[in-house]
């Protein structure tokens, strides 16, 4: 799945049937968040109660690729101490692996 451009209160329409589909994953979840410029903690709920459900099946969330800002966000909520979620953040340009 993926999340691009601005996301609040307002988008959480648009969110709900890629979310509902992610609701019927048979295997663990992944959002891209790479494209998301803006998001409140409208969006941190939804993937929250995204991830406890999956959670509830044996599956977890994966949050791919957050820009620094909405990474500070996920973190700030809480979002990534979560049991069933994991944080891939891209690897800093330039520096050695």
């Amino acid at each position: 799945m993926r999340v691009t451009g601005d996301e609040d209160r307002s988008t959480s329409g648009r969110r709900r049937r890629p979310f509902s589909a992610a609701l019927k994953a048979t295997r663990d979840v992944i959002v891209d968040l790479s494209e998301l410029n803006f998001a409140d903690p409208s969006l941190m709920i939804d993937l929250a109660c995204l991830a406890q459900r999956l959670r509830a099946h044996g599956m977890t969330l994966s949050l791919r690729h957050p820009q620094p800002h909405i990474h500070q966000l996920i973190e700030m909520v809480g979002l990534h101490r979560l049991p069933s979620v994991l944080v891939i953040a891209p690897r800093a340009t330039g520096v050695p692996a």
